[in-house]
């Protein structure tokens, strides 16, 4: 069954490949599931080949790992990924309006303040998923004020690692998180307001260092006192 948004078309291996990291964000597919690429081309309808295709780039980002006699299984990514991942996003949000800037359109304000009125919604009981859902149409808004395609599609990738990680932070930082998110979403706001598409890459770098000092506090704290 093609999934929504496809309409009658075959899915492209970058159609294929999107849903899969979602997939994985969203924790539909969790570390330890297997990928396998019959039942994904028989759900996508498609042939194996672009389904394998999608995969093998999904593997070059370190979210899934072909193992030898077990398949396509999703991974976890290491505590020094995750820093290298954190690392090139900082790098990344500093050159958003430096390069073929984007023009910020009324419709980007209105979308800022929908995803602000949500992000409010999950301060009193914050849902992992919902806040990842949020987070996932945030940086959809960020790609289309990125206005170098070369930069975008490096942008994306660098998020997709991240957001791998999300679900767990929630878990463990709970409200920290959805309050963060508010005020990402307040300033973001204001910059759309002002029309000022270089603020935006500075407050992208701003919060990713706010996420990534939560993500060594809570994740990595974690990971030390595993056995």
């Amino acid at each position: 069954m093609t999934p929504p948004g496809w309409g009658d078309r075959k899915p492209g291996v970058e159609d294929i490949q999107r849903l899969i990291l979602k997939r994985i964000c969203f924790l539909e597919y969790t570390p330890g599931d297997r990928l396998k690429e019959a039942e994904l081309a028989k759900e996508f309808g498609v042939s194996r080949t672009p389904v394998r295709d999608a995969i093998s780039r999904i593997n070059h980002l370190g979210l899934v790992e072909t193992i030898n006699g077990v398949g396509n299984v999703v991974m976890e990514l290491p505590s020094e990924k995750i820093t290298h991942v954190y690392e090139m996003r900082l790098h990344l949000a500093s050159l958003i309006g430096t390069t073929a800037p984007a023009q910020i359109e009324d419709s980007h304000l209105e979308r800022a303040r929908g995803l602000l009125a949500q992000a409010r919604q999950l301060s009193g009981q914050v849902d992992s998923r919902q806040y990842v859902i949020v987070n996932d149409q945030l940086n959809t808004l960020i790609s289309d004020l990125i206005g170098n395609s070369v930069l975008r599609s490096f942008w994306t990738q660098a998020y997709y690692q991240a957001a791998s990680t999300w679900h767990r932070v929630v878990d463990c930082a709970g409200t920290e998180v959805a309050d963060a998110l508010v005020a990402e979403l307040v300033d973001l706001e204001t910059a759309l307001i002002e029309k000022d598409i270089l603020a935006v890459g500075y407050i992208q770098r701003i919060h990713i260092g706010y996420g990534f000092a939560r993500i060594k506090k809570f994740l990595f704290r974690e990971t030390a006192l595993d056995p």
